[in-house]
């Protein structure tokens, strides 16, 4: 790797050591202004160059072929390529950086990095598109987008026994890409971007995280969704999880949902609703006030403790025990909490939950905390993934040793699984902030992944740092009953990247975010999990926290316009 890069990365490090405290004003960043592609995309073929840069392939996406939402996406030109090819002198595999960027024929001067989710391993396309259901996206809007898969081309975590593969993911693919994208969207359109954008959501909100904390000085807007961003703990905690489910007498380790199941969560579910709908004003299903909820609902006092068997409508001893420690968030055998408590919430009922809480562990996070995350890897025969059994992974995990191990290093990895994938100093962010730039983060409540109280923790620290004026360059919106990212009895259809650029490039703070229902005829796509009672088309706004959407006492209640964030 060049010196060069190195420094990029490393210079971002250095954040760590940057007071907070607010200087002067930071300055109003203008407006992007439009461009046209200098040259046919096969032209542009023949003379895009950088150092490290191999073009596989350019050529031009006609009006149509590509749809999002029964729209078609206009005219544009699609580049593929790849960056720092090589062989692993660990497992002998073949590693690069790959992407895909998509430049409208009509640029409107932005540049917007698609962070990926999950393991990443995978192009996905370069779209821009953000929320549940999206009927918009960057690239619909002008936006040159670039995506790419992270430095391995597998959605696998075997890539985590190369070092330099697990520094790619978490954060030097980024830093490698970013120029590069820059001097291709400079030899294309005669000039670099104007305004710089970055999003992503769960894994990709943890990218879009560290992107906010290392490379502040390259982005103007930040678009942070569910953000995993200490996704090693996070991931060591759903393991934890699946360990004191487990422990639930009566519990099958190879069905998990056996020890809460979905009669029992629909029963804790209407007793949240029971106890918390009303605490915004308005029964309707949805628990805006979430955060009074945690006081107003119990689940030892308010769910039934049942006396000869479980029936559904009641939890015993033992379960209200297992729950309640995970919900207060997991520990270490001295009692300390590693990760975070998550709130109670109607997503308790969801499909998402069951995926997360119950399968994941043992399908997912067992293979990235093994393979990815813990220093040194777990031993695994010819680094094939066949001969990885995750269930007995799980079994036979001690959570302390998990902890230590993702903060640990060793002689070939020279960074701890905590070190390279979560951001340096996420509670700073001054280069960001000092420079005129903002960052909006939304996270469902009823995540069972990523904690909303983790981000919430987040925001109140970056708050502190910033002596209560974090507001003037960051914005939090909590999303009632949202899962992961999406669905869950929820608005989660809305379009956060334009009030973002408004506040980037015209000083216009968000007072709310507009956002939605999916019903069954929406152009997104509908979301499985809404309840009957709510109507197509219902909306509320989404509230920078702390306020919440609170009901007027009068008006339509399909319609935004009858809440108030307060």
């Amino acid at each position: 790797m060049k010196k060069s890069i190195l420094a990029l990365a490393v210079s971002a490090i250095t954040l760590q050591g940057c007071s907070s405290v607010m200087q002067a004003t930071p300055p109003q960043l203008s407006p992007a202004s439009s461009a046209h592609l200098s040259k046919q995309c096969e032209a542009l073929g023949q003379s895009l160059s950088y150092e490290h840069l191999t073009i596989k392939a350019v050529s031009t996406i006609q009006s149509g072929e590509l749809r999002l939402a029964g729209q078609d996406v206009a005219e544009h030109c699609l580049v593929i390529g790849e960056m720092y090819p090589r062989t692993s002198e660990i497992d002998g595999q073949r590693y690069a950086i790959g992407f895909e960027m998509r430049l409208p024929k009509s640029w409107n001067g932005r540049f917007l990095y698609q962070a990926n989710g999950g393991l990443d391993g995978k192009v996905k396309t370069a779209l821009g598109d953000t929320g549940g259901g999206p009927t918009t996206s960057a690239l619909s809007k002008g936006f040159a987008v670039i995506s790419s898969d992270a430095g391995h081309s597998k959605p696998l975590p075997t890539f985590g026994y190369d070092p330099q593969a697990r520094l790619d993911y978490g954060y030097q693919a980024v830093a490698k890409l970013t120029p590069m994208a820059k001097s291709i969207l400079q030899q294309s359109y005669g000039k670099q971007p104007d305004r710089s954008y970055f999003a992503g959501c769960s894994n990709g909100g943890r990218h879009a995280m560290v992107a906010a904390a290392r490379y502040g000085d390259q982005y103007d807007g930040i678009l942070v969704g569910a953000p995993g961003y200490r996704l090693p703990l996070a991931a060591t905690a759903s393991i934890a999880g699946a360990q004191t489910y487990a422990s639930i007498p009566g519990t099958d380790r190879n069905n998990l949902e056996s020890a809460f199941t979905k009669q029992e969560r629909l029963m804790v579910t209407n007793t949240i609703l029971k106890k918390c709908d009303a605490l915004d004003g308005l029964e309707d299903g949805l628990v805006q006030d979430y955060r009074s909820c945690q006081t107003a609902f119990s689940l030892q006092n308010d769910i039934p403790t049942c006396e000869s068997g479980r029936d559904g409508n009641c939890l015993t001893t033992d379960q209200k025990t297992a729950i309640g420690k995970i919900f207060s968030g997991v520990t270490t055998s001295d009692g300390k909490v590693f990760y975070a408590s998550f709130p109670y919430d109607t997503g308790i009922a969801s499909d998402g939950h069951i995926s997360w809480e119950y399968n994941a562990p043992l399908q997912r996070d067992s293979g990235a905390v093994a393979m990815i995350f813990q220093t040194p890897p777990v031993g695994l025969k010819d680094f094939n993934i066949r001969n990885f059994d995750g269930a007995k992974f799980v079994w036979q995990s001690n959570i302390d040793d998990l902890v230590a191990k993702v903060y640990a290093i060793a002689e070939q990895y020279t960074e701890s699984g905590m070190g390279f994938m979560a951001p340096p100093s996420p509670t700073s962010l001054d280069t960001l902030r000092d420079r005129g730039g903002k960052i909006m983060v939304y996270h469902g409540v009823s995540d069972a992944i990523f904690s909303v109280d983790d981000t919430q923790t987040w925001y109140d620290q970056l708050n502190e740092n910033n002596q209560g004026h974090a507001n003037q360059f960051a914005q939090f919106y909590p999303i009632p009953g949202m899962g992961h990212c999406r669905g869950g009895s929820s608005t989660d259809q809305f379009d956060m990247l334009t009030p973002l650029v408004n506040w980037v490039e015209k000083g216009q703070q968000p007072e709310q975010v507009i956002a939605s229902v999916r019903g069954k005829n929406n152009p997104g796509g509908a979301n499985e999990e809404l309840p009957e009672s709510f109507l197509e088309g219902l909306e509320r706004p989404l509230c920078p926290y702390p306020t919440v959407a609170k009901y007027n006492g009068k008006g339509d209640t399909n319609l935004a316009a009858s809440f108030s964030c307060k």
